[in-house]
């Protein structure tokens, strides 16, 4: 009997050949544990809630980074990561299925371009990598912070003394911690794009190590520009065809840039992997698959 493309998938993600990348969608359905908040995860969201909880003028509502920027030059760069830091981490959230399933899993190469901390959570307990994207920063010529855990705490390490054998995280548009730092505005989006065609963006043994790896889309509309060039320069190097994109009711759009990329495309989401891998939890599926469409993602 033939396998599925989820049956080859999760076999690849158990032998690490085929690298999972977590796009907004996967947070969908989590929440504020105190107050029972939805964590804003699309970009509309995002937008409406650093802006006090009101929509920005149309041409800002476009897309975060945009909106980011306006703010940035009234308020200044600190507005910025103040808002990230508060939303991500100062406030307590409800765990997404996937990374409670990553916990058990602990793939060997996680990229993950959301910025809260839920990956980290997972693997708090395992020695591990962690690469962290910055922009706009004198002093490196780099474009990434690295830090490696002993399972307990984190130290800044330099690409030639980190433990290359340990899991890799990468959270290319950064986090609140161990270091708070931010992809956020458009200014941060072109330099970083920039160094990342540079190859400035990658540790040397990332580089190496992603040679030939295929990836796992999942929660990531591929409509804008800035996903797109990111992800492109991220999975730089990768096997032939790429993976696949798990994309609910994909545009044309979407379509064409992924077989451009050699990624297939597979009119599921995160709940459909979930429930493949016979982790779905009971009794949430509905409304996050809901929840998931209403939103784009």
């Amino acid at each position: 009997m033939s396998q599925t493309p989820f049956d080859t998938i999760l076999a690849g993600i158990a032998d690490g050949s085929v690298v999972p990348y977590l796009g907004p969608g996967v947070l969908q359905g989590v929440r504020d544990l105190d107050n029972g908040e939805a964590m804003p995860v699309t970009s509309d969201e995002l937008i409406i809630a650093m802006n006090g909880g009101k929509p920005m003028a149309p041409k800002l509502m476009y897309e975060f980074p945009r909106a980011a920027m306006n703010i940035e030059l009234k308020r200044g760069r600190s507005a910025i990561t103040r808002f990230l830091d508060g939303l991500y981490g100062a406030r307590r959230w409800s765990r997404a299925p996937i990374h409670d399933w990553l916990a058990g899993m602990r793939p060997p190469y996680v990229v993950d371009v959301n910025r809260d901390t839920q990956l980290l959570d997972s693997y708090a307990e395992t020695p591990h990598l962690l690469i962290q994207g910055i922009a706009r920063m004198g002093g490196t010529e780099f474009r990434f912070h690295l830090y490696q855990s002993d399972g307990s705490s984190y130290q800044k390490v330099t690409p030639d003394s980190a433990d290359t054998s340990l899991p890799i995280l990468f959270k290319p548009m950064g986090a609140p911690r161990p270091g708070s730092s931010y992809i956020a505005s458009d200014a941060d989006y072109v330099d970083y794009i920039t160094e990342l065609m540079g190859g400035f963006g990658v540790p040397a043994f990332l580089k190496e190590y992603r040679k030939g790896r295929r990836y796992l889309f999942t929660g990531l509309r591929l409509t804008r520009d800035t996903e797109r060039m990111v992800m492109a320069d991220i999975i730089y190097d990768a096997a032939e065809p790429a993976g696949w994109v798990l994309i609910p009711e994909p545009t044309d759009k979407e379509r064409r840039f992924c077989e451009r990329k050699g990624l297939e495309v597979i009119d599921a989401d995160t709940a459909d992997l979930l429930a493949a891998a016979g982790f779905a939890p009971a009794g949430l599926d509905a409304e996050l698959r809901e929840e998931a469409r209403l939103a784009g993602c």
